[in-house]
């Protein structure tokens, strides 16, 4: 049965709320559990760089931290509840329920809905009524953040995708969107995103993040199904040699 939905208010509430959904997910053999894992070693690291006063703001970079997170594990639940999601988070959440993507397509997919539809619309949210630029400092902080354990967890996939070489292989010679994906790129369209929305309210606020979304969701769709012949041959024997379940791969990709 899917967890019960709860509201976060703070971010040791979103820390365990990731992993129940982790948890969830190598009960269930649910590769949804991908991006939580990820997401789960972020918010970590976020929550000790408020400690630390790593931050501008700690207080703001919480609330920040949280409307963010909330949109997430929003979506999770909405999907495990069968009722529908924004379309960029349903593109990642059907594919996980599929064989044929790699480890890496469903990082990317959790990636590229969080960070180019939810991060701005919650970097809008959380600077309502406020001058947008004062949070720019942070936001690349938390960003730079999602950066480095993205790095971490991609390093990490050696342990379950032996083959992840000939990705990096292909990418030298090969301009494609899946092994092209950029963090820095996607936290650039959110900051502009965010500075949209900042400007609008009511309908045009709303309608606003349905066009983004639309947008959005089309990347992911690029991204779960690469056109490349070539990159289709390589996904192939990447997805090949995954052959652990995607419960003991969820624990392994827990361990940095």
């Amino acid at each position: 049965m899917p967890l019960l939905k709860t509201v976060c208010k703070t971010t040791d509430e979103v820390i365990a709320a990731l992993d129940d959904i982790i948890q969830h997910s190598i009960s269930t053999n649910d590769r949804a559990g991908y991006f939580a894992v990820l997401y789960y070693l972020v918010t970590c690291r976020v929550k000790e760089g408020i400690i630390h006063n790593e931050f501008d703001d700690g207080p703001r970079m919480e609330r920040l931290d949280v409307l963010f997170a909330n949109r997430y594990l929003e979506a999770w639940h909405l999907w495990k509840g069968g009722k529908q999601t924004t379309a960029s988070w349903g593109v990642a959440f059907r594919s996980a329920t599929l064989a044929p993507a790699i480890i890496l397509q469903h990082l990317l997919l959790g990636v590229n809905a969080h960070i180019n539809l939810d991060l701005g619309i919650a970097t809008a949210e959380t600077m309502k009524g406020q001058h947008l630029p004062l949070i720019k400092g942070d936001f690349d902080r938390i960003n730079a953040i999602l950066k480095a354990m993205v790095d971490k967890v991609q390093d990490n996939l050696g342990k379950v995708s032996p083959l992840m070489g000939l990705l990096d292989m292909y990418s030298k010679t090969h301009d494609e969107l899946l092994v092209g994906f950029s963090i820095v790129a996607a936290r650039e369209g959110a900051w502009l995103f965010a500075n949209e929305l900042s400007h609008k309210t009511g309908e045009t606020y709303q309608e606003c993040i349905l066009n983004r979304d639309r947008r959005i969701a089309g990347l992911a769709r690029r991204l779960a199904s690469p056109s490349s012949y070539f990159i289709g041959l390589v996904l192939k024997a990447i997805r090949a040699s995954e052959w652990r379940t995607p419960a003991a791969n969820i624990q392994l990709l827990n361990i940095i």
